[in-house]
């Protein structure tokens, strides 16, 4: 096992959701952390601009973007540990805009594992999705379970682990695959169910529009996904593997809507809302992982229960100026 402690590491799309909170764990845990954030003209630094000035003193900011491989290299010069998270995300904008997926996340991938290979950098972990597998074949989903390319953000995903693999395979470059399921909590980007839902609650909307209610979700607060990812860097017996980040627990989107609907306005019904449901063939209808390599190479246990992380998202909602920038009344892709 190696201590985060003192390494010098590189986060890449450290201005989302989860990369923000990864940040966050690897200051309290001792890293020197340089932040790759996505380049734009307002000099905006997503989610870091949120953080204490205490903590962004800690940091340094590096803005570009992972299609650019001149700018990844300079960004993981005298690097030791490199997570990569940065990538397009929404399936419903990878159907009209799939080209861009493959230039982010695929050719984004490939030039951060030819910079590792070529600068030596001693561990890199690419960040994956649930989604590659597709709707379950079998239960509990294990990392050998089929891909199944059901959306084109899902098989750029799955090309971004091919090559990340390959270059393992090929280089003896030492990367991880980090392959979480749901995660949820403060910071997640609208167009996730969990903020659709809440958003809509706290604007006082009584009809709750969402699409499909029976697919199923393994769903991880972000605090223990961040554990999970420095969990992962700190061992050296997973190089070379893809590791599950799950829960081996479920619960449907009706399920889930009818929970938070309790917490915030037992008023409040569920509608239907045609433009959110997916084709049948690309909607992923159940999810359910484990983490069992997980455990088995690292001390990780999750720590914060299903409905003791939706309190604490409903909490961090419920403040007016956090959800300032969602816009609840649309449909968000």
């Amino acid at each position: 096992m190696t201590d985060i402690k003192n390494k010098r590491v590189l986060v890449t799309g450290a201005d989302g959701f989860i990369g923000s909170h990864l940040v966050e764990e690897l200051i309290d845990r001792g890293a020197k952390v340089r932040a790759y954030v996505f380049y734009n003209s307002f000099n905006t630094w997503g989610w870091i601009d949120s953080f204490p000035e205490e903590k962004k003193s800690q940091l340094e900011i590096f803005a570009g973007d992972v299609r650019d491989p001149n700018g990844v290299r300079t960004a993981m010069k005298d690097i030791d540990v490199v997570f990569h998270l940065a990538a397009l995300i929404a399936i419903p904008f990878s159907y009209h805009s799939p080209d861009t997926y493959i230039d982010t996340n695929v050719k984004g991938t490939l030039n951060i594992v030819q910079a590792a290979k070529d600068l030596g950098i001693s561990r890199v972990l690419v960040t994956s999705t649930s989604e590659v597998y597709g709707t379950a074949q079998y239960v509990p989903i294990d990392e050998k379970h089929p891909r199944q390319p059901q959306s084109p953000y899902s098989a750029s995903k799955i090309g971004a682990d091919c090559i990340a693999e390959s270059f393992y395979r090929s280089f003896n470059t030492p990367i991880t695959i980090v392959r979480p399921f749901n995660t949820f909590g403060p910071r997640q980007s609208a167009r996730a169910v969990i903020p659709t839902i809440i958003t809509q609650l706290m604007d006082g909307m009584e009809e709750i529009k969402l699409g499909d209610l029976t697919p199923t979700r393994d769903l991880l607060y972000v605090k223990d996904t961040a554990k999970a990812f420095v969990a992962i860097a700190e061992s050296e017996s997973l190089i070379g593997h893809d590791v599950n980040i799950a829960t081996n627990e479920e619960i449907s989107i009706g399920d889930l809507a009818k929970k938070l609907i309790q917490q915030i306005n037992p008023k409040a019904r569920v509608i239907g809302d045609e433009q959110r449901i997916r084709p049948e063939k690309s909607e992923v209808f159940r999810l359910l992982g484990t983490c069992d390599k997980l455990k088995a190479n690292t001390n990780w246990q999750r720590t914060v229960s299903l409905d003791e992380g939706l309190e604490a998202t409903i909490a961090w909602f419920s403040d007016a100026r956090n959800r300032s920038s969602y816009k609840s009344n649309i449909y968000n892709i």
